[in-house]
């Protein structure tokens, strides 16, 4: 991915072209099953492998609370709403555009059906978290420090006080005054690179599953007061906001799966430890890129788990409203089917990466579209009935 940042004495970010996205939105049954070694017994995962660490914990009642009140400009006081040139802002949010639509073409996509105000902040949003995960993971990696995180957090804050540092960061500012965007999910996800830059094993899935809260739930947290809850939605604003979380989690686990090979060779381990041992597994097991029957086992309680998050945010997405649900929906299939391509390489993430070819993902956007024309899941009964149904 290309991307240009500035890092002057002053350790300040510039102007960003893209990154690559974060580990930062059916099916057809497997016929052939390679059973697990009989001299060990399956493993039993603890209670946490499916949720994790509990929601409450996170706060995202707090951002679910401040996020669904009526937005009024002075809800934190007197605020002005900043000023923009007309023209310069109307660029701001062009650049933005063609970061998303070269970066993010399927999801470009399905923001086309959004109100024109939704798209534009959906696109500012996609964009500061792309130079966000660009500070850990791009090209200009190498000059990352906790000086320069610290620095991007002060110009977060100096964001949601209407004083942008650059053109990107406006578009950022305008939307944040236009919508009920609470901070604390942005925070969140510079929280995670911070997780990035001194961590680098996980020793249980609670662990991973708060890794994958700040760098990817963040984002589902931040997009659902832009795309909006449908006036007749079946289920609460909290339940809502849960499975836009629950999205962030599946597509963050699935990255994971899908990168195990390449983090390995940064020296990187994005799994949990404790349950690679329960299968007789370890570090060294990942590195030797060997694939082996312990780790075809493995690997498919990996990708059950990430599909139950996926059934998770069936409903929520099924909940948006009517012309934002066609990007979330996309994002939700397109994302299971790089689940299916692991399996279809024979479990092999270690020597192969796995992907959704751009004609299937093409494939994938009328459902998508037909997905979103409900306010009930199906589809998500229907999978679970299809796939694998293993209880942990």
């Amino acid at each position: 991915m290309c991307s240009t940042f500035s890092l002057a004495a002053k350790t300040y970010i510039g102007e960003s072209n893209g990154i690559r996205h974060r580990k930062s939105m059916v099916t057809a049954t497997r016929a052939e099953v390679i059973p697990a070694p009989k001299q060990r017994s399956r493993p039993v995962f603890p209670e946490l492998s499916i949720q994790g660490i509990p929601i409450a914990d996170l706060h995202v009642q707090e951002i679910v609370q401040r996020q669904s009140q009526t937005y009024s400009m002075d809800r934190e006081g007197a605020r002005r709403k900043p000023q923009f040139c007309p023209s310069f802002l109307e660029e701001a949010y062009e650049r933005c555009r063609n970061i998303c639509a070269e970066y993010a073409k399927t999801f470009y996509l399905g923001t086309l059906l959004m109100t024109e105000e939704r798209q534009k902040a959906i696109w500012a949003i996609y964009v500061w978290c792309r130079r966000t995960d660009e500070l850990v993971d791009g090209p200009n990696s190498v000059y990352m420090s906790s000086e320069v995180l610290d620095r991007w957090e002060e110009r977060l804050q100096e964001i949601f006080e209407g004083r942008p540092y650059d053109m990107l960061d406006a578009a950022l500012t305008h939307t944040v005054f236009s919508f009920p965007l609470d901070i604390k999910p942005f925070r969140d996800m510079i929280e995670g690179m911070r997780m990035d830059t001194r961590k680098c094993r996980y020793q249980n899935f609670q662990e991973l599953y708060l890794y994958c809260y700040y760098v990817a739930g963040t984002v589902g947290l931040m997009s659902v007061p832009v795309m909006g809850i449908a006036p007749d939605s079946l289920i609460s604003a909290q339940s809502t906001y849960d499975a836009a979380l629950y999205l962030g989690i599946g597509n963050q686990l699935t990255n994971i799966l899908r990168d195990v090979g390449e983090d390995a060779l940064r020296g990187r381990v994005y799994l949990p430890q404790d349950e690679l041992a329960q299968f007789g597994l370890g570090d060294n097991d990942v590195f030797s890129r060997k694939v082996t029957d312990q780790w075809r086992e493995f690997m498919k309680e990996q990708i059950t788990r990430a599909r139950l998050y996926f059934n998770l945010a069936e409903d929520g997405a099924s909940q948006l409203d009517k012309a934002s649900r066609w990007p979330v929906w996309s994002s939700l299939l397109i994302y299971r089917n790089i689940l299916d391509a692991i399996e279809d390489n024979d479990y092999d993430n270690l020597t192969k990466r796995a992907y959704v070819r751009r004609a299937k993902k093409l494939l994938m956007l009328p459902l998508a579209y037909s997905r979103s024309l409900s306010t009930s899941s199906l589809l998500s009964q229907q999978h679970k009935n299809v796939r694998s149904t293993k209880s942990f």
